[in-house]
């Protein structure tokens, strides 16, 4: 049997700040959900995703964590989609062999690390294509990007910080990680709902992690 903790002895402090929490995450997220509608580039880089022959993602720290999940979504109806680890597959394993028809996607959010500047900048060099996604427009990698998405609008920094001492993410404060997250979301079935045999490879997949038991449902 569960208990259930005795919610009526929680501090009253807290109670406030967590309804103050949720009011600012709302505003955060509904501010994205309108930025996302009318922003044209994240169509213009599902499609440059989508015609790509193979398709590299990047980022650094949190980012990291970002391009993880992109990867993992692009994985499911695409081919050829690799994640840049840094350990397994490494900034100079891309480098050595980029090709004109390649797209690398990076996630890029202030402080902006050089390790990701550092690969990206290379790539774009060696005549690959580079899709950014950040959160401000002066990314050093933007004026070398075929297709840039800056998450807004600019003024939703302001909700993330619910009094001067507390902030809800520090680690990316003037972007959203639900926004971040619907981008990603957004990008990824963009990407596969035009891309040829993308429902194949799905349907697929599906087949095999059933035949070799991947998952206990």
């Amino acid at each position: 049997m569960t208990v259930r903790p005795d919610t009526s002895r929680a501090p009253r402090s807290a109670t406030i700040l967590k309804s103050r929490l949720i009011d600012a995450h709302r505003q955060e997220f509904e501010a994205g959900l309108e930025w996302a509608l009318t922003d044209p580039m994240v169509e213009a880089a599902a499609a440059r995703i989508t015609g790509a022959r193979r398709r590299f993602v990047l980022g650094a720290a949190t980012s990291f964590t970002y391009a993880s999940l992109l990867a993992a979504k692009l994985s499911n109806s695409l081919a050829q989609v690799t994640l840049v680890d840094g350990t397994i597959v490494r900034p100079l394993d891309i480098l050595s062999d980029v090709r004109a028809s390649d797209v690398m996607i990076v996630l890029s959010f202030r402080r902006f690390r050089g390790y990701t500047i550092d690969t990206a900048l290379p790539f774009v060099d060696a005549g690959g294509l580079l899709v950014l996604i950040t959160d401000s427009d002066t990314n050093p990698l933007a004026s070398r990007a075929t297709e840039v998405i800056v998450i807004g609008p600019d003024d939703t920094a302001g909700y993330a910080h619910v009094d001067e001492d507390l902030s809800m993410h520090p680690e990316t404060p003037e972007v959203s990680p639900p926004v971040v997250a619907l981008v990603i979301d957004l990008l990824a079935t963009l990407s596969t709902a035009s891309a040829k045999g993308a429902n194949r490879r799905f349907a697929e997949r599906q087949r095999l992690a059933s035949e070799l038991g991947l998952y206990r449902d």
